[in-house]
């Protein structure tokens, strides 16, 4: 049986991938001040000008993979409708899924941490941050209109918050895995917000 010869697409994606994960191998090892397209080639298996042909500078490969690293992170939210369900689902998934994190999502944490002192990082992680606190801040808002989060609170500072805990615990999590017990603290951080955010039964204050 003749094996398909594979398309243009297919040998970019594959490339692309290939040299993505490179880089967040080499971002964990050495660091990203370490990083040249040089070494991701050569990592990946691919020349410098294949690197270059496909990302152009070191600058555009660090913002897709900051891009790609936590997309889908958390899987099973897409369907689920906005407000305190999906929130406290996402807190719940996001310490979970720390717990078995991969080079990729590694690096984008390494990279976050990395960020204020970089000025070509700073701008891709303020973005970063940004969409995840706009998604964060939905849920709030969708929570507070329909009475399941209580009136009061502003969504933008609690979204600070949460996005502040999650990557801090992520970092934790990279410098002393044995110190974060992510699958109990997945439960206690997601009872913790479920009681700050939560609208309390009637009768209760």
């Amino acid at each position: 049986m003749t094996t398909p010869r594979r398309t243009q697409k297919q040998r970019r994606d594959q490339a692309e991938a290939a040299l993505l994960a490179a880089a967040a191998e080499l971002v964990v090892e050495q660091g990203v001040r370490s990083l040249t397209l040089a070494r991701v080639g050569e990592r990946a298996g691919y020349s410098r000008g294949i690197v270059t042909h496909h990302f152009g500078s070191k600058q555009a490969l660090l913002e897709l993979l900051a891009r790609t690293a936590q997309s889908g992170f958390v899987p099973g939210l897409a369907d689920l409708p906005p407000g305190l369900d999906r929130l406290l689902r996402l807190i719940n998934g996001y310490i979970g899924e720390l717990g078995q994190v991969g080079a990729a999502n590694r690096a984008f944490l390494l990279l976050w941490a990395e960020a204020p002192t970089m000025p070509e990082l700073a701008p891709i992680f303020r973005e970063r941050d940004a969409s995840f606190r706009a998604d964060l801040r939905v849920d709030m808002e969708a929570g507070i209109a329909e009475g399941t989060i209580r009136h009061g609170l502003a969504p933008e500072e609690v979204a600070v918050a949460i996005v502040g805990q999650l990557r801090g615990i992520g970092l934790q999590r990279l410098l002393d895995p044995g110190a974060v017990d992510t699958e109990r603290l997945r439960r206690s951080v997601t009872e913790q917000w479920r009681r700050a955010l939560a609208t309390p039964p009637a009768g209760q204050p």
